[in-house]
């Protein structure tokens, strides 16, 4: 049985809402802890951003406003920055943190910047996406990797 939860909740401006919905196959949660566990081809949406995994947990503060996602298995996550610079990638573990809104992905990580067609692979990226500041470390015998595509003089022409 598929499980559809939509969420709402206020933006610090507190002049509009904005949606949350996430989709699963199975669908668990413990008010009491702050916890709700979504299995089964999650998929989260809220405006332009898209999370997707194989198990995502959500935490959730006494107002049940959520605090902190966790999404494990095959993630793969579609991201705009308030900048409007665009990504898309894969990673093993992502967590989000409303709040700041940041990104940290781990494992793997494939993170692709869709407008200026740079991308970072790495074992832990940080995606800062107020600010658009991305950091990236590989694990001890693999470096990241940065990719440009860098045009030459003669294209540009």
């Amino acid at each position: 049985m598929k499980y559809l939860l939509v969420l709402t909740f206020l933006l610090p401006s507190i002049l509009f809402s904005q949606e949350l919905k996430i989709k699963a196959d199975a669908f668990d949660a413990d008010q009491n802890k702050g916890i709700s566990i979504f299995t089964g081809h999650v998929r989260i949406k809220k405006v332009n951003d898209e999370l997707n995994a194989s198990k995502v947990t959500v935490y959730t503060d006494a107002n049940n406003k959520p605090t902190k996602f966790v999404a494990v298995g095959d993630a793969s996550f579609v991201i705009q920055t308030k900048q409007g610079k665009r990504y898309r990638g894969v990673a093993q573990k992502v967590i989000y943190i409303p709040k700041t809104k940041e990104y940290h992905f781990f494992t793997n990580v494939h993170l692709k910047q869709l407008d200026e067609k740079k991308e970072i692979l790495g074992d832990e990226v940080v995606l800062k996406t107020i600010d658009g500041k991305a950091y990236a470390k590989g694990v001890e015998k693999a470096p990241v990797i940065m990719i440009f595509d860098i045009k030459d003089d003669k294209e540009e022409k």
